[in-house]
């Protein structure tokens, strides 16, 4: 599974963000961002959790702290549950620079954002304080909401307990020039996802004629081009799905599709369901908390 680049509306002049959704079922697409993330999902029992290389079934409360650019996603899984919550805390990954970091009293912020890049799981008991800190930190605002979130880390960083999650992230087989030339590839089926991508265009690309590339490319990601490229896109869908209220033909077009029919079966192929289906299934609403 290729996770595509999520660009947090997380604002320069803001240091943090926090956010609520609630969702009848979990089918978010593997992404990754630069911010760095705390994830408490709520009546989650059986869901799957993607974090990295990491795949495991996820507990009825868990919490998570993301690194930067590391992949995750969670899908439904076998959660039973219509009412699955999530509260997320997003900041910036620059917001303590490396004088700060270097000082002897940091030395424990400076382990857990370090530890971050692969995915801390939390304790049952530090996930049930966080949730505490969390509905807190969503009451103050100005300098006061930047100590309750001085709090939430001081409490992160000296929690008991923690397990990390992905020891690795997964790797292209192949040579290094093999990689780069699946990473420029993939790189550019993100940055022009809205935009008609051919199977010539990337061939090109990569220095390969087509029937080479297809082969290249299914062997190194386990997938053709166009399911890659229609598994980029659907992300996007999806999230515009559930975080907007904009048409769903609308949504297509803005996510490369140019044919209605086409799109609405290769939806319910991936999703098992329809763009309008999935919708309904899904609260998911962006809101601050």
């Amino acid at each position: 599974m290729i996770p595509i680049q999520e660009i947090s509306t997380l604002n320069a002049g803001d240091c943090f963000r926090i956010f609520s959704r609630e969702w009848k079922q979990l089918d978010q697409a593997l992404h990754f961002h630069e911010v760095i993330e705390l994830n408490l999902m709520v009546n989650a029992k059986g869901a799957r959790r993607i974090i990295g290389a990491n795949q495991e079934e996820v507990n009825d409360q868990e919490l998570i702290l993301i690194g930067s650019n590391l992949a995750h996603g969670w899908t439904n899984g076998k959660c039973r549950s219509k009412a699955i919550k999530e509260v997320t805390l997003q900041f910036h990954k620059d917001l303590f620079d490396d004088r700060f970091l270097n000082w002897n009293q940091s030395a424990d912020l400076k382990a857990l954002l370090e530890k971050s890049k692969q995915g801390i799981l939390f304790s049952q008991e530090t996930a049930v304080q966080i949730a505490s800190l969390l509905t807190n930190l969503s009451e103050q605002a100005g300098f006061a909401s930047i100590i309750e979130l001085m709090s939430i880390l001081n409490v992160l960083a000296n929690a008991e307990g923690t397990k990390s999650l992905s020891n690795a992230a997964p790797e292209l087989e192949g040579s290094k020039t093999q990689g780069n030339r699946i990473a420029k590839v993939i790189d550019h089926m993100h940055a022009h996802y809205s935009l008609p991508v051919t199977l010539l265009e990337v061939s090109q690309l990569a220095g390969m004629p087509e029937t080479s590339f297809s082969r290249f490319f299914k062997h190194h990601t386990g997938s053709t081009f166009i399911d890659s490229l229609h598994e980029i896109r659907l992300g996007h869908v999806c999230q515009l799905l559930v975080d907007t209220t904009m048409a769903i033909a609308d949504i297509a077009y803005k996510c490369g599709f140019s044919n209605m029919a086409n799109f609405n079966r290769i939806f319910k192929s991936k999703k098992g369901c329809t763009p309008k289906e999935f919708r309904d299934a899904n609260i998911g609403k962006s809101v601050l908390l």
